[in-house]
């Protein structure tokens, strides 16, 4: 992995190969060809920080409703 790692003159952290990446011409069409979480996760399109977020949203939501049935039992 070393090997795969480039360090640009003035910086001091290496940065490692961009993942490959496929335009997508809307947020449906990014999330029917490559799935939400390979969208979300994988990073797959340009849409990959929207999904993030919507991700985001989903768990939080989750984890508030958890929280409140767990409180009012």
């Amino acid at each position: 992995m070393g090997d795969e790692l480039v360090v640009r003159e003035g910086e001091r952290i290496p940065r490692r190969p961009l993942p490959e990446f496929e335009e997508a011409t809307s947020f449906g069409h990014a999330i029917s060809r490559d799935g939400f979480f390979g969208t979300a996760v994988a990073d797959k399109n340009q849409y990959g920080p929207l999904a993030m977020m919507i991700l985001l949203l989903i768990v939080a939501g989750v984890t508030g409703l958890i929280i409140k049935l767990i409180a009012s039992a």
